[in-house]
């Protein structure tokens, strides 16, 4: 089992490798910038994985903290996956008072569903409900001066 450390806060998180991993190894935000990434953790609850004091694991949460919460850019990098490094940081933020209160927690994944489905994440409830603007590149067309 791998000695790994938690901790929150962006204030302790390693921004530059995050924003690679998001920029070069994720499918989700391919080619997003510093910029985008830096803003993104200010305005989240982060928490990150490490070992020896590097960050191998980085996940954050957009929340109200009382009544809904958003799991977003959850990753481990490729050396240390499948090691439970996802589960040791899920389980942190799961724990937290302000978590457990949440009315509803979401996410949106393409190849962890298995993970997530062992902390009772499951498909929708009713999908008719939810409606969404979406758009996956808009973080290539935003100039550094809007952020």
């Amino acid at each position: 089992m791998l000695d790994v450390i938690i901790k929150t806060g962006k204030e302790n998180m390693d921004v530059t490798m995050v924003h690679r991993y998001l920029s070069e190894d994720s499918y989700w935000a391919k080619g997003i910038s510093y910029a985008l990434v830096d803003n993104s953790l200010a305005n989240s609850f982060c928490v990150g994985a490490f070992i020896d004091g590097k960050q191998i694991g980085f996940g954050r949460v957009i929340t109200d903290y009382y009544t809904f919460g958003w799991f977003a850019d959850f990753l481990v990098l490729p050396a240390y996956q499948g090691q439970g490094v996802a589960k040791k940081m899920l389980a942190h933020i799961l724990a937290q008072p302000w978590s457990k209160r949440l009315r509803r927690q979401m996410l949106n994944t393409s190849t962890a569903h298995g993970l997530y489905r062992q902390f009772r994440f499951k498909e929708l409830s009713n999908p008719s409900y939810l409606m969404e603007i979406y758009r996956p590149g808009i973080h290539l067309q935003l100039q550094e001066d809007v952020l």
